[in-house]
């Protein structure tokens, strides 16, 4: 550009001019423009004294191209365009730079594998977005996203068709125990199981559990928590059994090395746990990053069982 036309150059000019083409007339591009004829008209002289040409010319009631004005449109277009576009198109999201507060829901046994990697991976690639944990599980967990969560990780049932659920990981169930108070066999009889004393995880606060729904048969409980976080603790040094998922014995374990498992004398087959999003965040930048960041942890560090 010459810079002596760039130093008048108003680019809004550029814009006047380029309507005035798609409509052929000033008054039509006045219309559009939500401008007066006479405005239009004196953009389009200065227009034409920072070009230093004439770009256009009357033909009949309208107006017509010059071939400069031909040059002049045919370079212009597509860069105005261009202009057009980034102005109004949505700001570029940025892991680094986001101050995000996201509202995640998690079961007590996921909050534990799960969080502290995640905090990790955020302090690294997010280290101004943060996390909000709040505790849900299967009953609850439908009524914690429709209240505002921004995801949740849990097992769950049935859940309105406005929230998207994606798999993370499934595993089956085992025994768990101190082997220096209870001692089972390698693979313990139905009777071994049933003759000892439990300790289970209810939610709902009684006396029954997974084993009692399929096996239809009561087992001898001495103890019922409402989460697991206290399950080691209560095994450790005592006589009682409990029947849990292969993961949770494995995060138990970590901390309890001396707890034993065994396999169960029946099937028990365990649900998915499942990451569970609203759809309305289908397309949140925000949201989308920590999904993925979860997907990739549970790959990579979901709980995995020992052996006994």
């Amino acid at each position: 550009m010459n810079a002596g036309y760039g130093r008048d150059l108003d680019l809004n000019l550029l814009r006047v001019f380029a309507v005035v083409v798609d409509t052929g007339s000033v008054t039509a591009a006045a219309s559009r423009l939500y401008l007066t004829q006479p405005a239009v008209s004196a953009a389009l002289r200065r227009l034409t004294a920072a070009v230093g040409a004439p770009l256009f010319v009357r033909r009949g009631r309208g107006l017509a191209l010059t071939s400069r004005g031909e040059r002049l449109h045919a370079t212009l277009v597509p860069h105005l365009q261009a202009i057009v576009d980034a102005a109004l198109s949505e700001p570029h999201w940025n892991a680094a730079t986001s101050e995000r507060t996201l509202r995640l829901g998690l079961s007590d046994t996921t909050e534990v594998w799960l969080l502290p990697a995640l905090i990790r991976v955020l302090a690294r690639e997010a280290p101004r977005m943060r996390v909000v944990s709040i505790p849900v599980q299967f009953r609850t967990v439908a009524a914690a996203l429709a209240s505002g969560l921004d995801a949740a990780i849990t097992v769950a049932d049935e859940l309105p068709a406005t929230v998207r659920r994606q798999p993370l990981f499934c595993g089956g169930f085992v025994c768990l125990f101190d082997p220096r108070h209870t001692r089972l066999r390698r693979a313990p009889t139905a009777e071994d199981y049933f003759a000892l004393d439990h300790v289970i995880v209810s939610y709902n606060g009684d006396l029954r559990g997974i084993v009692e729904d399929v096996v239809q048969r009561q087992r001898k409980v001495r103890c019922s928590v409402s989460t697991f976080a206290n399950l080691g603790a209560l095994l450790d040094g005592s006589a009682l059994i409990a029947t849990v998922p292969t993961t949770i014995a494995a995060q138990i374990r970590e901390t309890r090395p001396h707890l034993a498992t065994r396999p169960l004398p029946f099937v028990i087959k365990g649900s998915p746990t499942e990451l569970l999003w609203p759809s309305s965040t289908d397309d949140d930048d925000a949201c989308r990053f920590l999904r993925g960041k979860i997907v990739e942890l549970a790959r990579s560090s979901s709980p995995k069982p020992k052996r006994a």
